[in-house]
C-alpha cells in the first residue's frame, strides 16, 4: 500500500505575518554589496600599483646617483692617478686637470641628485674640496716652472695638501656611493618583503570575497533549496526571515510565501471538490458493498414465496437462516465502513479460520455456481486458533473469492490454501484470470482505486480489508503475473 506524507499547511495569516517580517528589515542590496567589495578591491589594488611605480621610481633615482657618483669618483681616482705621475715625472699635467675637470662637470650636472641622497651640506662640502683640489693642482703647476728653495719649499707644502684633499675627495664619493649602495639593498630587501605583504594580503582579500560571496549568495540558494525540498514533502510553512536585513533574496521569500498562499488556496477548492466526488464515490461504494447481500435475500424471498407450500420445513428453515445471514453480512459491511478507523479488539476472540473460510465460501455458492467457477479447498494440516473479529475475517475472504469471480468471467477455478508459516496462519486465494497489470499493482490497496467500469465499484473492497486485516495485527500481499492469475495472500498471528 502507498503511503503519502501529511501536509503542514499554514493560515492566510501566518503568511502576512512572514512577509511583514520580511519586509520590515532595512534593505541592503547584494548587487550593491559586491559592487562596492569590487570597487574596494579595485581601489586598494590601484593604491598599491601607484606605490610600487613610486617606489621603483624612487630606487631608479638611487640607481642614477650610484652611477654618477661611481663616475664622479672614477674621474677624481684618474686625476690622482695622473697627479702622482706629474708629482714624480712632471709629466701629464694637463691630463690630470681634464679629469679634475670632468667630475666638476659631473658634481655640478646632477647637483640636485647629490643633494637629494647626501643633503646640502655635504654636497657644499664635496664641492668646495674638489675646488681646493684643482686649485692646489694648478697653483702646483706655476711652481714647477720656479727654481728658487722658497718655491721649492712652498710646493712641497702644496703636495702634503693636494695629497690630503685629494684622499678626501676620494673618501667623500666612496662614502656616499657605500652609503647610497646599502640603502638600495636595503629598499630592494623592503620592496621583497613589501611584495609578500601584498601577496598576502591580496590572498586574505580574496578569501573574505569568497566568503562574503558564499555567506550572501551559495548559502542562502541552499537555505531555499532546502526551503523547495521543504514544499516538496508537503510542508506549506512560510518562509520567515533569518538575517537582519533584506536583499533580493527577501523578493524571492515573499514570492515563495505568494505561491504557498495560492497553492494552500487551489488546494482547498480542490479539497471540496473533492469531498464531492468522494461523497458520490462512497456512496456508490457502499450501495456496490450491500447490493450482493440483498440481491441474495431477494432470490432467497422469492423461491421462499412461490415455493413455500411445496418445500419441506427443514428446507424452509434453510432459506430462512441464509435470509439471516445474508442480512448479518449487509449490517458488517455497514458497520466496517462506519468503523474503518477504529480499533476494537474488546470484541476479538478466538476462531477457527477453516470455519470463516467455510462460512464466507457457503454464502457465495450461488455466485460461485453462476460464474462457472469451481472451488478447491487445500490444507496442510491442523490449524491453530488465530484471534479475531469472526464476521469481520469473514467478509475480508467473501471480498477476496467476489475479486476472483470477477477475474475470471468465462469462468476458472479458484484455489483456497492454508498453512501455518512463522507463528502466523496463512490463508492463499488463488485465481485462474488474466492478472494484474504491472503498472497499476501498486494502486491496489488505494482507497477508491477500481479497474471496474463506472457504476460497478470503487475499490473499497480491499481498502477495507486492508483496515481490518491491520486491525487483526496481520498484513495482507498478492502476487500476479499477466496471463497466469493473481494470489492474494492473508497472514494472521497465532492467538
Amino acid at each position: 500500500m502507498t503511503a503519502s506524507n501529511p501536509i503542514i499547511s499554514s493560515s492566510s495569516a501566518d503568511l502576512e505575518s512572514a512577509d511583514r517580517a520580511l519586509k520590515q528589515r532595512p534593505r541592503i542590496s547584494i548587487r550593491l554589496r559586491v559592487a562596492l567589495g569590487f570597487m574596494l578591491t579595485f581601489l586598494i589594488i590601484c593604491a598599491l600599483i601607484i606605490s610600487a611605480i613610486v617606489f621603483l621610481s624612487r630606487l631608479g633615482t638611487k640607481e642614477r646617483f650610484i652611477e654618477k657618483a661611481g663616475n664622479y669618483l672614477f674621474e677624481i681616482q684618474q686625476a690622482r692617478r695622473f697627479e702622482k705621475d706629474y708629482l714624480l715625472y712632471g709629466t701629464d699635467f694637463e691630463e690630470a686637470l681634464s679629469f679634475v675637470n670632468n667630475a666638476r662637470h659631473i658634481l655640478e650636472a646632477y647637483g640636485a641628485d647629490f643633494c637629494a641622497v647626501i643633503g646640502q651640506d655635504a654636497y657644499v662640502r664635496m664641492s668646495k674640496n674638489l675646488l681646493h683640489y684643482r686649485g692646489l693642482l694648478a697653483r702646483l703647476g706655476e711652481l714647477k716652472t720656479r727654481t728658487h728653495a722658497p718655491a721649492a719649499e712652498q710646493g712641497e707644502m702644496m703636495q702634503a695638501d693636494l695629497r690630503r684633499s685629494g684622499a678626501e675627495l676620494v673618501s667623500d664619493a666612496a662614502n656616499a656611493i657605500d652609503k647610497e649602495r646599502l640603502l638600495f639593498h636595503t629598499w630592494l630587501h623592503t620592496s621583497k618583503i613589501i611584495a609578500a605583504s601584498v601577496l598576502v594580503f591580496i590572498l586574505i582579500l580574496e578569501i573574505y570575497m569568497v566568503a562574503f560571496i558564499a555567506r550572501h549568495i551559495f548559502l542562502p540558494f541552499k537555505r531555499f533549496e532546502n526551503y523547495m525540498q521543504r514544499i516538496a514533502d508537503g510542508d506549506f510553512s512560510p518562509i520567515t526571515p533569518v538575517k537582519k536585513h533584506q536583499d533580493e533574496f527577501t523578493d524571492l521569500a515573499v514570492a515563495i510565501n505568494r505561491m504557498l498562499k495560492e497553492i494552500q488556496d487551489r488546494g482547498a477548492q480542490l479539497v471540496e471538490s473533492g469531498k464531492m466526488v468522494a461523497f458520490g464515490t462512497l456512496s456508490a461504494g457502499i450501495a456496490h458493498e450491500i447490493n450482493n447481500p440483498l440481491n441474495n435475500i431477494s432470490l432467497t424471498t422469492e423461491t421462499l414465496i412461490y415455493s413455500y407450500h411445496d418445500l419441506p420445513d427443514p428446507e424452509k428453515l434453510e432459506f430462512l437462516h441464509e435470509i439471516f445471514s445474508q442480512v448479518e453480512r449487509a449490517s458488517a459491511t455497514v458497520a466496517n465502513l462506519l468503523d474503518f478507523t477504529h480499533r476494537d479488539q474488546s470484541a476479538f476472540k478466538p476462531i477457527d479460520v477453516r470455519e470463516v473460510i467455510d462460512a464466507a465460501a457457503a454464502l457465495l455458492q450461488n455466485e460461485l455456481r453462476l460464474g462457472n467457477v469451481r472451488l478447491k479447498m487445500v490444507s496442510d494440516g491442523p490449524l491453530p486458533h488465530v484471534r479475531g473479529h469472526h464476521q469481520n475475517l469473514r467478509n475480508v475472504l467473501i471480498n477476496l473469492f467476489l475479486n476472483a469471480v470477477e477475474a475470471m468471467p468465462g469462468g476458472g477455478r479458484l484455489t483456497v490454501s492454508t498453512s501455518v508459516e512463522d507463528g502466523f496462519v496463512r490463508i492463499d486465494v488463488v485465481d485462474t484470470g488474466p492478472g494484474i497489470p504491472e503498472e497499476i499493482q501498486a494502486q491496489i490497496f488505494d482507497p477508491f482505486f477500481t479497474t471496474k467500469a463506472v457504476g460497478k465499484g470503487t475499490g473499497l473492497g480491499l481498502s477495507v480489508s486492508f483496515g481490518i486485516i491491520s486491525k487483526h495485527n496481520g498484513s495482507i500481499s498478492f502476487t500476479s503475473e499477466v496471463g497466469r492469475g493473481s494470489t492474494f495472500t492473508v497472514r494472521l498471528p497465532v492467538g
